[in-house]
């Protein structure tokens, strides 16, 4: 394992090379979150019918600009949260298990959960502002728009025209749903990841390589994606909205459910798992990979010389 330096580095750079394979799920997940938002059924449009029938929709109307809208932002936000996630996990959960169990090889589920709660905690508060941008830019479309509609040329435009009509606070709307979310998805992802892991390489006679880390993370995915979802769905609506819509999170859970249903807050969830999956394969498995180059560079960099004989 590199420095905490290193691993947040070598998370950040996975992440992002994940999220530009995955980064067109995500604008239809948005799309199909907010479409219908607080119509009564029969009354909902269907614009957006799954992954595949939405990118082929935004792409057909918009072009391969549209279904990457965003994508600036999304590769800030990916670099402050995975680089948190992946880069405090461990030292963490090392330091925690020591404290409490007295040997920081030594694993617990409650401390793994905890651990990845808190490290994705840290993540989405850096970088609430970034996804907040990045939804909003997703969300717009000029031909088949869903949700409120707004109009930033790019990222920069579009957190300058928060800043002043809203200040700092306006930056960090809804940062209690991305918090909410992310800890949940942080606390199942790492866990299942390492756990998937283990179990593979002890029932299964697996070992280090390419197929474990990608049985591995498909586990993971598929959890992360069930756990996450109904707050994502709220967090999506929250950023997107103009004016004060809902008042936080629980008036957002409770008017969706109230007007829409209960799947209301399912919305967009096979879009969602077309990307989460990808992601999370590719993140952890990335981030193997980037966290053992990180490790040898910190090594050469960090290491003393060795001291000559005389």
């Amino acid at each position: 394992m590199s420095t905490t330096a290193g691993a947040f580095i070598a998370g950040g750079i996975a992440a992002c090379g994940a999220v530009t394979a995955t980064h067109p799920f995500e604008t239809v997940k948005i799309r199909m979150q907010l479409q219908g938002e607080l119509q009564t059924k029969g009354h909902q449009p269907h614009h957006y019918r799954g992954p595949l029938h939405g990118v082929s929709v935004i792409v057909r109307n918009e072009g391969i600009r549209g279904i990457y809208r965003g994508i600036g932002c999304a590769y800030i936000y990916q670099v402050l949260l995975n680089g948190c996630r992946l880069g405090f996990y461990e030292p963490m959960r090392a330091g925690l298990a020591k404290l409490m169990l007295n040997d920081a090889a030594k694993q617990n589920l409650g401390i793994n959960m905890f651990c990845g709660a808190a490290s994705g905690i840290m993540g989405a508060a850096a970088g609430s502002p970034f996804f907040l941008v990045k939804t909003r830019l997703q969300s717009f479309s000029p031909f088949l728009p869903v949700g409120t509609q707004h109009r930033y040329r790019n990222a920069l435009d579009g957190l300058s025209q928060i800043f002043r009509a809203e200040g700092v606070r306006g930056l960090y709307r809804g940062v209690g749903a991305a918090m909410i979310r992310t800890g949940f998805g942080s606390s199942v992802q790492l866990p299942t990841y390492f756990f998937a892991k283990r179990r593979l390489q002890k029932h299964f006679g697996m070992e280090e390589g390419a197929p474990l880390h990608l049985a591995s993370s498909t586990a993971s995915g598929f959890v992360v994606c069930v756990v996450m979802h109904p707050p994502d769905t709220i967090m999506s609506r929250l950023y997107n909205q103009n004016g004060n819509l809902y008042k936080g999170v629980f008036d957002c859970l409770a008017k969706t459910i109230k007007t829409e249903g209960f799947f209301a807050i399912y919305k967009g969830v096979f879009p969602h798992l077309a990307r989460i999956l990808p992601h999370t394969i590719l993140t952890l498995s990335l981030a193997e990979q980037t966290n053992k180059l990180m490790k040898k560079l910190e090594e050469r960099i960090l290491s003393p010389p060795e001291t000559q004989s005389i």
